[in-house]
């Protein structure tokens, strides 16, 4: 069964159309990397499926439940779907711990000695058990990223959106956040992500997905999009990415 399902969605900004008819199905455990350049509809549709952006027309169901717009049913939603930013959005004033914990007490009404446990659990998860009790401006910016990924782990999402993590991020704190998020696939997290790097889409997804024009363009297994893509978009798209 999909976790992920998406049929004929439409989604424009005024007269700007920035998705037109997409549809994507996202089985269980599989890796989904979306790829193309800038404005093509690939973070939009992310933040759809997370509900933080309404649809005109379409329908997307997570787990076998609709995406509506009422206010408690996305509540409900994005409790199974994490989302990770560009951006850490960690507030500086509160530790790790509390950071990750916010949500889990305050959404799901977790006791605080249960919600640090959860948090010693998520940071384990990202490499950063020791820092459960520092605050943001005390670490590097991947040690943030991997302190925002573990505040959505804590929350044990059905699957993980990440929308261009490591763009923001010098090479070695961008090897750091990509090891973390290459253990999630292969303990089996479903996950879809927006990202340049060539090499984890073709290394570590199931699938890459190429928009061109708020379209899906092109899709299929990553050794095939790489070596033998089939239109002269994606063949364009990644020879500039090479270069």
């Amino acid at each position: 069964m999909s976790v992920v399902r998406l049929s004929g969605v439409h989604k424009s900004y005024g007269p700007l159309r920035v998705l037109s008819d997409v549809s994507l199905s996202v089985e269980r455990a599989a890796v989904v990397a979306l790829i193309g350049r800038s404005g093509s509809g690939k973070s939009t549709l992310l933040r759809c499926i997370n509900g933080l952006e309404s649809i005109d027309s379409g329908e997307i169901e997570v787990e076998g439940r609709k995406l509506s717009r009422n206010e408690a049913e996305l509540r409900v939603l994005r409790q199974d779907v994490g989302i990770v930013f560009q951006g850490y959005n960690l507030f500086p004033h509160l530790t790790v711990e509390r950071n990750i914990t916010l949500a889990l007490t305050v959404v799901k009404k977790t006791p605080r000695p249960e919600a640090r446990r959860v948090a010693e659990q998520v940071l384990a998860q990202v490499g950063l058990a020791e820092k459960i009790d520092a605050y943001p401006e005390q670490l590097s910016g991947g040690q943030q990223q991997r302190v925002a990924i573990a505040r959505s782990l804590a929350m044990s999402p059905k699957v993980m959106l990440f929308d261009e993590v490591t763009s923001a991020l010098d090479p070695e704190l961008k090897e750091e956040v990509l090891r973390v998020m290459e253990r999630l696939a292969s303990d089996g997290m479903t996950m879809i992500l927006v990202t340049h790097e060539m090499n984890f889409a073709r290394n570590v997804a199931d699938e890459v997905v190429f928009m061109h024009g708020g379209r899906i363009h092109e899709s299929g297994p990553p050794d095939r999009l790489f070596s033998a893509p089939s239109t002269p978009e994606l063949k364009q798209f990644i020879s500039s990415i090479v270069a």
